[in-house]
């Protein structure tokens, strides 16, 4: 069942929603509504630029334990080479704008003013955060933003200019969120690039005990 939401701000029980995940449309990416959303795994997207806001809540979860992030021969090669440096919440900014310019991914999802502006709001409030990957000519490269709640990342979107540049921003996400205790980032999608990185599938009730900790 979708559900068409209210100004209200609430959110039906995910449980009901469709079997790729579809729960509601309409609404808006204010604050509350995002904070409210993620905390119960549910996650925006637009299918089309000027299209209503569709929210999902898939049942199965991909997810990336940091603990369990899987680092290649040739990844650790790129990283023992120094030619990149890799920066936290450094530049907001460039890396939304620069996912913004690069992704019109194989679903038809677009990163437009809307979704910009709503999570820049959420980065000036503490919500949203980056991951930037430099080269040596001090060149934004790569990276990735998304949202942290309690002891979780949700990733929301990733850019490489050069090779492995968005591999580099993930494991350095991970080593910094297994030094300070967080325990699960959201992936969305799986795809055979995350998949490889140690990427794994979970149960929304499962992903719920991670997402609520404190």
């Amino acid at each position: 069942m979708i559900f068409r939401l209210a100004k209200q701000l609430g959110f039906p029980d995910p449980r009901l929603g469709e079997e790729d995940g579809l729960l509601a449309i309409g609404g808006d990416l204010s604050i509350d509504r995002l904070l409210l959303a993620y905390s119960n795994g549910i996650f925006p997207w637009y299918s089309f630029r000027d299209s209503d806001i569709l929210w999902f809540c898939p049942m199965r979860r991909f997810v990336i334990f940091p603990n369990e992030i899987h680092v290649s021969h040739s990844m650790r090669n790129v990283m023992n080479k120094g030619l990149y440096d890799v920066t936290f919440n450094n530049d907001f900014p460039a890396v939304i704008e620069q996912c913004g310019k690069l992704r019109y991914d194989q679903e038809g999802a677009w990163l437009g003013e809307d979704m910009t502006k709503a999570y820049t709001a959420l980065h000036d409030q503490g919500f949203a955060k980056s991951v930037e990957v430099w080269d040596e000519e001090g060149r934004l490269v790569g990276g990735l933003y998304g949202v942290t709640l309690g002891k979780c990342f949700f990733g929301e979107s990733m850019f490489s200019l050069v090779p492995s540049a968005s591999k580099l921003a993930l494991i350095a996400l991970a080593e910094l969120m297994k030094d300070h205790g967080g325990v699960m980032i959201d992936c969305q999608l799986e795809t055979p690039h995350l998949k490889s990185m140690g990427g794994r599938s979970i149960p929304y009730e499962e992903y719920m005990k991670y997402v609520s900790m404190e």
